[in-house]
């Protein structure tokens, strides 16, 4: 049975044993050596498939190929065989720095899962740091899962139960924890060990929002990369007797009391009791479209009302466009953050993928969405598009509020309400709830669909043959042997990465 964790803000005067911190706590779980259930074990094939999928359309991308080359600018440390980098074959990097190349390749497109609660998070970015260890140390595929449910469990746990965003910390700060404490489960450390990586996995990923707000930078795509970096460094420095801040989440001068709630915060953080199953991932989602995950269900109803009523998608028929929906999508990716860059038709692709204004008034025009072509210049600056996306707002409405935060998975909600005025006056009004790919959706995400995914995706970047290699080899993964789960990567099609000039830096 779950239990509720109470975490506040203590004196240094104060009495906390260490086996009452969070940290601690958590470390006790990713120690406790519990199987994985079979259903799990599914969805973490599901996932391992997804983050593929989505770091092979990215891997011609700039800070891909920036990533990329850093990382091999850096040898296989001593401790190991070193780990691998999507689209190469037989090169190898220490694990950090694998995690770094990996994990901006799995986040640059905002393609692939979502968790939402008090925090937001993407928790398949603990996938690359775990995997990067399991291949640099030599861990077998059972190992391996074992590793990935903790990571699930503990970020998802942190996102039920504490707020970053709120004090406008960036949501990977509840990475830093969560990978250490999957590659804590990976390595079977004791629960000491694993509690001093925590502790500096928190300390050392803490920033602010800033990367996620305004004109967006590349750097979104490295943050979680960099947390699952820190987390690898933090396990390398736990594993040789260094220690950590303590206590870093309770402690007077620690990350709750000067950068969320303050010295009166309360929380409640729930996780697995001793010998409970780690089932988290089971709650998270993932996405058919490349966009900010409260977009998925508003792509869904604008291609929805495109595609059955062709005339609103000429901007000379509509008045205008109010999204009601939840103070998250208002205030984050609608026109309540006051960022002009949103309606900027010459903004990055960060930002247009923060902006559900843009992302609405494409869908509804295209009744389709693509990763690219969606985001391109030229479908930016289409001047009945900016004309339409000029003509979309979104307000705040208390019930789609509620029922984002709702613990009810049934009645959980990522949309809202549409209210499109024509200009003779009448009036177009749907909503919808969840996504379609969402598990209470209009199609729920199946094997088949990730598998789908990943040829879409995978199909101009690698040959059929590989496509079928790691497909094999990702469904077999709780069998996989020691040697096979260092081949659980993709490898690009010859000379494609030949062509694309590496660019320089220190390293």
């Amino acid at each position: 049975m779950t239990v509720q964790h109470h975490v506040r803000v203590y004196k240094s005067a104060e009495d906390l044993p260490r086996e009452e911190q969070l940290a601690f706590k958590i470390a006790q779980v990713a120690a406790d050596p519990v199987e994985v259930d079979a259903d799990v074990i599914d969805m973490i094939i599901n996932r391992v498939i997804d983050n593929a999928s989505v770091a092979a359309a990215s891997l011609t991308r700039a800070p891909i190929v920036s990533a990329r080359a850093q990382a091999l600018d850096h040898p296989v440390s001593r401790g190991g065989a070193g780990a691998s980098i999507f689209g190469l074959d037989e090169e190898r990097t220490s694990p950090e720095w694998a995690a770094w190349a990996n994990g901006v390749a799995v986040r640059e497109l905002d393609y692939h899962d979502t968790f939402l609660a008090a925090e937001y998070s993407h928790p398949g970015d603990n996938i690359p740091p775990i995997l990067a260890v399991a291949q640099h140390v030599g861990k077998d595929g059972n190992a391996l899962v074992r590793g990935i449910a903790t990571g699930y469990e503990i970020q998802m746990d942190l996102v039920r139960g504490i707020s970053l965003h709120k004090h406008k910390i960036d949501h990977v700060a509840h990475i830093g924890p969560s990978a250490a404490a999957g590659i804590g489960t990976l390595l079977g450390l004791d629960a000491e060990t694993i509690y001093q990586a925590v502790s500096q996995g928190l300390h050392t990923t803490t920033a602010t929002r800033q990367s996620r707000k305004g004109e967006i930078s590349t750097w979104k795509a490295h943050a979680p990369a960099f947390a699952g970096k820190m987390a690898v460094e933090a396990v390398d420095r736990a594993m040789r007797g260094q220690t950590s801040p303590s206590p870093i989440y309770e402690g007077e001068d620690g990350v709750i009391a000067w950068m969320l709630d303050g010295p009166d915060a309360s929380y409640l953080v729930p996780l697995p009791a001793p010998g409970e199953t780690k089932r988290a991932i089971l709650d998270s989602y993932t996405k058919e479209h490349s966009a900010e995950y409260q977009a998925q269900a508003w792509i869904d109803l604008a291609r929805k009302l495109g595609n059955e009523n062709p005339a609103l998608r000429d901007p000379a028929n509509i008045a205008s466009i109010v999204l009601h929906t939840s103070h998250h999508t208002h205030y984050v990716i609608g026109s309540g953050a006051n960022d002009p860059q949103k309606y900027d038709p010459n903004a990055s692709r960060e930002t247009l993928d923060h902006s559900i204004p843009y992302i609405f008034a494409v869908a509804l025009q295209d009744g389709a969405w693509h990763h690219v072509d969606s985001y391109a210049p030229e479908r930016a600056g289409r001047a009945d598009t900016v004309e339409l996306w000029n003509k979309i707002t979104t307000a705040e409405d208390a019930e789609w509020t509620r029922r984002y935060h709702s613990e009810d998975p049934d009645e959980k909600a990522f949309g809202g309400r549409v209210e499109i005025t024509l200009t003779d006056g009448s009036t177009v009004v749907d909503e919808i709830a969840v996504a379609d790919a969402h598990p209470l959706g209009a199609r729920p995400f199946a094997r088949a669909d990730y598998i789908r995914k990943f040829r879409t995706l995978a199909e101009p970047v690698l040959e059929e043959a590989e496509i079928e290699r790691f497909l094999d080899l990702a469904q077999r993964l709780p069998e996989l042997s020691v040697d096979e789960v260092r081949e659980l990567n993709i490898i690009a099609k010859p000379g494609l990465l030949d062509g694309i000039e590496s660019p320089r830096g220190l390293f």
